[in-house]
């Protein structure tokens, strides 16, 4: 296992090395120390599967439809989960990069030690997203996403962009948002309550009071 620290959250990640794992491009039932490299897993159902310790890189799970199972161990590099349904899994102790979730669906889904870097959730929703443990986004694209009651307590996003992402009913109390234009960010201010902050985002906390205040600001 190796530790990464991202602002004040560190989190575990899997030192995973391909050599040490099965060539395989059989997801049936799940994987457990697994190299999975191109595989097309377009549209795939899959229910109650656990992926163990695994590497998967490059893979095309669109479309497809997650319910219960889990994530646990695992690195993920350049896989597509753009319009896939993701509900009642839990991701732990992963490293997923440069991946896409465009449009995708996230439900009742658990997060502990998770690692996001460079992936794409433009348009995607999360509903009763929970963090367990560390999780922390970096280079990550928001836009335009719905987050509706989740509680993510103490996680970090940094350098990510939130323009259009809509905040509802969000527990975000100690999560570090320093690093992120929060220009565009659709959201009551209660939704920000026990954020950290830098003191160059304070212009666009400001903007975002005065629209979420209805306030009439004049320079005469």
């Amino acid at each position: 296992m190796r530790t990464t620290t991202i602002g004040d959250v560190k989190v575990l990640l899997p030192d995973l090395e391909p050599d040490d794992l099965d060539t395989t491009t059989d997801l049936a039932g799940g994987l457990t120390e697994a190299f999975v490299e191109g595989a097309g897993w377009l549209g795939a159902h899959l229910e109650d599967a656990r992926i163990r310790s695994s590497l998967i890189t490059g893979v095309d799970l669109s479309e497809s439809t997650w319910e219960a199972g889990s994530l646990d161990g695992c690195e993920i590099t350049r896989t597509d989960f753009s319009g896939a349904t993701l509900t009642g899994i839990t991701i732990e102790r992963c490293a997923i990069t440069g991946s896409r979730f465009t449009g995708t669906r996230l439900t009742d889904v658990r997060l502990k030690d998770v690692l996001f870097d460079g992936c794409c959730f433009d348009y995607a929703t999360f509903q009763r997203v929970t963090a367990a443990g560390s999780v922390a986004f970096t280079d990550c694209t928001l836009t335009n996403g719905a987050w509706s009651s989740c509680r993510l307590p103490r996680i970090a996003l940094r350098s990510c962009d939130l323009a259009g992402l809509e905040l509802d009913s969000c527990h975000l109390d100690g999560t570090d948002l320093r690093g992120n234009r929060l220009k565009g960010l659709k959201t009551p201010l209660d939704n920000l309550r026990g954020v950290t902050l830098g003191e160059d985002q304070l212009p666009d906390l400001t903007q975002l009071t005065v629209a979420a205040l209805g306030l009439t600001v004049r320079n005469d």
